[in-house]
C-alpha cells in the first residue's frame, strides 16, 4: 500500500505540461485505433468464413483477438481517465481493473493454447482430429476464462470484506494497487504471476523443442509450426512483461523520479500495446488462408468468390 500510495504521489508531483500529455494520448489512442481495427476485420473475416469457425485453431485465434479488442479498449479509456477526469470511483475503477486483468491473464493461457495445439498438429497428425475438436476448444475457453477469474475475483472479494463501505464511494487514481489495496493481494498477485510465468513457459519450451525436432525431417508445414511458435514465445515474453510491470515501475521510480511519467508511458506501451500488435502479425499476414481474405476487407474490396 505503501509502494502504491508513492507511485499516486509521484504521478501528481510530476504532472505532464500539457503539450506532453496531448501528444501521449494522441500516441495512444492512435495505436488503440489501429489495433482494433485490424482486429475487427480479422474478426470480419473469422465471421464471414466457415473454413475458420470451423477451425479449431482459429476459433482460439478468434478468442485471442476479442480478448486483445476488450483489453486495449479498456486501458485506452483508463490512460485518457487518467490525464481527464484523473481519478475515478472505487467502485467504477473495481469493474475497469477486473475486467482488465482477466483479458490481460487470458492472453498468455490461449497462446500456451495455441502452441498445443500446433505441437498436436505436427507431432501428432493422426490423433488431431480426435483431440482438437470443437466442443473440446471451446471448453478450453470456458477453462482459461475460469481460471482467470479464480485468480482476479479473490482480490474483488478480499476488498469488500475489509474495506470500509466509505472507501467504495471514494476517488482513486485508478490503478490496481489503488482498488485493491491489501497487502495480501499484493503478494497473492505476485505468487500468481510466479506460476503462471512457470507454467506458461514450460508448454511453450516443450512445444517449441518437440516441433523442432520434428521439423528436421518433416514437412514445411512443421517448419511453419516451428516458426509460430517461436513468434508465440515471443508475443508471452512481452504478455509476461506484465507479470514483472510492479517491480520495474517501483525499479523506474528509483532510478528516475523525476521523469516517472515518461517511465510509465513507455512501460504502457511495451507491456500493454505492443503484444497485442503481435497477434495480426501472426495470423493476418503470415497465414495465407487469412491474409487473403483479409486484405478484402481491410481494403473494403468486394470483388472475390467466395469458398
Amino acid at each position: 500500500m505503501n509502494v502504491s500510495s508513492a507511485n499516486v504521489t509521484l504521478v501528481i508531483e510530476y504532472r505532464d505540461s500539457f503539450t506532453k500529455a496531448v501528444t501521449k494520448n494522441v500516441i495512444v489512442v492512435v495505436l488503440g485505433i489501429s489495433i482494433n481495427y485490424i482486429n475487427a476485420g480479422l474478426i470480419r473475416t473469422f465471421g464471414k468464413h466457415q473454413i475458420f469457425y470451423t477451425n479449431p485453431r482459429y476459433i482460439l485465434f478468434f478468442h485471442l483477438v476479442v480478448n486483445d479488442i476488450i483489453q486495449v479498449t479498456l486501458t485506452v479509456i483508463l490512460f485518457i481517465i487518467s490525464y481527464t477526469i484523473y481519478k475515478l470511483s472505487v467502485s467504477v475503477c473495481c469493474i475497469f481493473i477486473l475486467l482488465a486483468l482477466f483479458t490481460t491473464e487470458n492472453t498468455p493461457l490461449n497462446l500456451a493454447s495455441m502452441a498445443v495445439e500446433c505441437y498436436i498438429a505436427i507431432c501428432l497428425p493422426l490423433r488431431h482430429v480426435q483431440i482438437c475438436t470443437i466442443s473440446r476448444t471451446l471448453m478450453l475457453i470456458g477453462l482459461i476464462w475460469a481460471t482467470s477469474m479464480l485468480s482476479v475475483l479473490p482480490d474483488l472479494f478480499v476488498t469488500l470484506a475489509t474495506e470500509p463501505l466509505d472507501f467504495f464511494h471514494s476517488r482513486v487514481f485508478c490503478l490496481r494497487e489503488t482498488a485493491f489495496r491489501n497487502y495480501h493481494i499484493i503478494k497473492k498477485r505476485d505468487i500468481t504471476y510466479i506460476i503462471y510465468l512457470v507454467i506458461v513457459w514450460f508448454v511453450i519450451f516443450y512445444t517449441y523443442f518437440k516441433i523442432l525436432f520434428t521439423a528436421k525431417t518433416a514437412s514445411r508445414d512443421a517448419k511453419k509450426a516451428r516458426n509460430t511458435i517461436l513468434l508465440h514465445g515471443v508475443q508471452v515474453l512481452l504478455c509476461m512483461a506484465t507479470y514483472a510491470e510492479p517491480l520495474l515501475k517501483d525499479a523506474l521510480q528509483h532510478w528516475f523520479p523525476e521523469n516517472y511519467t515518461d517511465s510509465l508511458f513507455a512501460t504502457y506501451i511495451i507491456v500493454q500495446i505492443l503484444p497485442r500488435s503481435i497477434s495480426p502479425i501472426i495470423y493476418g499476414i503470415r497465414d495465407k488462408t487469412f491474409r487473403r481474405y483479409l486484405k478484402r476487407y481491410l481494403l473494403c474490396t468486394r470483388s472475390f468468390h467466395k469458398p
